[in-house]
């Protein structure tokens, strides 16, 4: 498999080589040449780590080894970091609107949010690979709240690696933060950036756009801009759809997301041959990508912050990899009106394009309002608590699950575990939901943390400065 930049820039790379630079040169983000081709037949009965092999290793094929890659999938999902046999279960909500949603709980590893799904199988790969190209990177990345703490579980005993995190100060839950300030590990550096996540995101874009400080540090990318996790990501659409009797039946899901990345895990999964009625799309009050697919207008508002934290963006980073295949692939096109977006903050699809996305896509949108009353309504009918952003996509599960009839399975994403967002949870239920027996001793830990502004330079000199302390 060789991978191409969405803007069009350079020769195809390989697995490998898209792994460790994160970005494209070009500014553009990796896809792969082709969609792989999935009997979805063939993986019944098979267990997760079976179904990752058979999902994901057309994605590596010619820069890891067969046997190594299942070695690494075996130490990921079997090795203890998950707290559930089946990794991501599936939980029915009995009684609840048409009978037909389940709940798909991503929150069973180390830091109790989807993201580890992804960046503890991509921790393992940068060691995997580092240590066999003799290499060390520098890894910068931002978060608004789940991808800096996973990042940081699955890269910290990675020796080849420094990695940096930026958040922003203020802007993430308690429990978010203490998950990443709190790992004492000598290659871990938590920023706390005065600003909002698209300030943090938009620095990390601007250091990977600096050549001479992006080969100088050895730079590379934890974000989902990365693409080995949209890869690990499309797994887990694979194994709930087989539990639920794919490919015979269709599957619908719908996925709370920000960045894109997540739904965009489901749409490769779809293209590679697994069946699936409905896309949903579920925003917070940070609605770019409903307000996208209402008016095909792509325009940045203004960052609110919302009970749902993680999901307060405004620029939708793996959205380039969806207009890129709704663009026919033309990545001249593409570049244009990326570099149109980020100078104007607005581009606008024709017609036939927006209605081909509808297509393909159902997006929605929840206030803090509602999405208190969807985790109340949820528990006093279910006695199941959903963390807030799981709950932004309640309203739109409702929807979907009613207009298709109690026969059609709708999967609700659980992003997150309810004790990441004790605040927003005890509001709607007057409970607290308890942290899992791991994370119990949290808030007593020490925090190590850097303030820095919200400037470029600012934070490049940090980044070299540490890695200098360590040379």
């Amino acid at each position: 498999m060789k991978y191409i930049s969405t803007r069009g820039g350079g020769e195809p790379q390989s697995f490998e080589e898209v792994l460790l630079a994160g970005m494209a040169p070009d500014g553009g983000l990796y896809v792969p040449e082709s969609w792989p081709s999935i009997n979805v037949a063939s993986l019944k009965e098979k267990s997760y780590c079976e179904v990752a092999f058979e999902v994901m290793y057309p994605f590596v094929e010619g820069s890891i080894p067969a046997k190594d890659f299942k070695n690494l999938i075996e130490q990921t999902y079997a090795g203890g970091a998950f707290r559930h046999k089946d990794v991501v279960p599936l939980h029915y909500l009995e009684g609840y609107g048409e009978g037909n949603i389940y709940i798909m709980e991503l929150f069973h590893g180390p830091t109790i949010a989807f993201k580890d799904i992804a960046l503890q199988l991509l921790g393992r790969l940068f060691d995997y690979v580092l240590k066999h190209n003799k290499k060390h990177i520098t890894i910068v990345g931002a978060t608004s709240g789940d991808t800096g703490s996973a990042a940081i579980e699955g890269c910290k005993a990675c020796e080849q690696a420094e990695i940096f995190i930026l958040h922003p100060k203020g802007r993430v839950s308690d429990v978010q933060r203490k998950q990443m300030t709190t790992v004492k590990a000598p290659n871990v550096h938590n920023i706390a950036l005065e600003g909002s996540f698209d300030d943090c995101q938009n620095l990390v874009k601007a250091m990977f756009a600096d050549k001479p400080f992006r080969e100088l540090v050895n730079l590379s990318a934890v974000n989902s801009i990365n693409w080995a996790r949209i890869m690990a990501q499309i797994v887990y659409y694979f194994t709930s759809a087989m539990d639920l009797g794919a490919p015979e039946k269709e599957i619908s899901f719908v996925v709370p997301t920000g960045n894109f990345g997540n739904v965009f895990a489901a749409y490769c999964a779809q293209k590679m041959g697994l069946p699936i009625t409905v896309l949903g799309i579920a925003n917070n009050k940070n609605d770019i990508l409903t307000r996208f697919f209402e008016s095909g207008v792509m325009k940045i508002d203004a960052s609110y912050k919302t009970l749902s934290p993680s999901m307060d963006i405004q620029i939708s980073s793996n959205f380039e990899r969806y207009l890129f295949d709704l663009f026919g692939r033309d990545a001249e096109r593409l570049d244009a009106i990326m570099r149109d977006f980020k100078e104007s903050g607005e581009f606008v699809v024709e017609e036939a394009l927006l209605q081909k996305a509808r297509k393909q896509f159902s997006a929605s949108r929840t206030d803090d309002e509602t999405t208190l009353a969807m985790i109340k309504d949820v528990y006093e009918a279910t006695g199941y608590t959903l963390d807030p952003h799981t709950a932004v996509g309640m309203e739109c599960t409702k929807t979907i699950a009613e207009q298709l009839g109690s026969d059609n399975p709708v999967v609700l994403l659980a992003t997150a575990h309810p004790a990441k967002f004790p605040d927003a949870v005890k509001d709607a239920i007057h409970e607290s939901p308890a942290l899992p027996d791991h994370l119990a001793d949290l808030f007593e830990r020490e925090e190590v943390l850097s303030e820095l502004p919200n400037d470029l330079q600012s934070v490049m000199n940090f980044v070299k400065t540490q890695i200098n302390a360590v040379d």
